[in-house]
């Protein structure tokens, strides 16, 4: 296929959260995760993969299966009166359990790859696209938020339920990924596919409407290409080159405008290394302040 993609790339994606939980452990009453050493706060990638998917199949059309598109990775339920959720084998029986099929129509497998069980036994799949677990640039505080429900806790009394929950009033999250051209030729992964993902990762995070994910914002995204001769070279680590500064007291940061972020050593990074890179492309919102500026041969992204 001509339009797999033939380079390697670096993603560097920044997002924050205001009065909310970004990711739950579900081990630990589903508290925001948070290093107990250093008081950063975790997200995982599969939360950041959610995202993705459900931004793809609820806004991109990838539940339209008359035009062969799908997320094979999503909770389905296939039994309402007992609500069953689908298992995995059940969910390749949709495809005939048919890897070209499932690779033509899901592009969360082209993009992530997954554990397909076909008829006779099942394929691993490492995606392209990676990411690992994303950290705040700052350490947080954990709020324990108790209320009163609007219902009686049971029949006859005039005792009305109580509910706690965890929230963070603040966290920037930072999530660096990598999109490797060797695995995109076993999954097909199309530039195009590339491009659906960036646009996820953006308009996902701010349209995550649950009331615990309510209050995330995307604020920077920038993604590196590679020419194809730059024999594996990549510069890594683009989330350890950003951080936090011009912030009082970095426990009581609240909003994005109070503090800036240091770029610096990613730009020299970029313009040390130029010669093996094809391109950089970015996308920054509006109301994040940075220390410089982005350079002028960078190229904005446009969705």
């Amino acid at each position: 296929m001509s339009n797999i993609i033939n380079k390697k790339s670096e993603i560097l994606f920044c997002y924050d959260i205001t009065d909310a939980n970004p990711n739950g452990d579900p081990s630990d009453d589903n508290k925001p995760r948070i290093d107990e050493e250093t008081k950063i706060n975790i997200v995982t990638d599969v939360r950041l993969k959610r995202t993705i998917r459900d931004y793809l199949y609820e806004y991109e059309g990838y539940n339209d299966h008359t035009k062969g598109k799908d997320i094979f990775i999503r909770e389905i339920i296939y039994d309402e009166e007992n609500q069953y959720i689908q298992t995995a084998e059940k969910r390749a029986n949709d495809f005939e359990k048919k890897l070209e099929k499932v690779i033509k129509t899901c592009i969360d497998i082209r993009l992530f790859g997954g554990v397909i069980p076909l008829k006779k036994d099942s394929i691993t799949f490492t995606g392209p696209v990676q990411f690992r677990i994303g950290r705040s640039l700052h350490p947080v505080e954990l709020t324990h938020i108790k209320g009163t429900g609007a219902f009686a806790s049971q029949e006859k009394t005039k005792q009305k339920t109580f509910r706690e929950e965890y929230i963070l009033p603040y966290s920037f999250i930072a999530f660096y990924g990598v999109i490797n051209d060797k695995a995109a030729r076993l999954t097909h992964l199309s530039e195009e596919d590339v491009n659906l993902m960036l646009k996820a990762m953006w308009n996902g995070t701010k349209t995550l409407i649950s009331r615990s994910k309510f209050g995330q914002m995307p604020r920077l995204l920038i993604k590196i290409d590679y020419k194809e001769d730059s024999n594996n070279f990549f510069i890594g680590d683009l989330d350890k080159k950003i951080k936090i500064t011009e912030a009082e007291n970095m426990f009581k940061i609240r909003k994005v405008t109070d503090f800036k972020i240091e770029i610096s050593e990613l730009i020299d990074s970029v313009s040390k290394y130029g010669e093996k890179l094809q391109n950089v492309n970015y996308l920054i919102d509006e109301n994040l302040k940075l220390n410089t500026n982005i350079p002028s041969d960078w190229k904005k992204i446009d969705f």
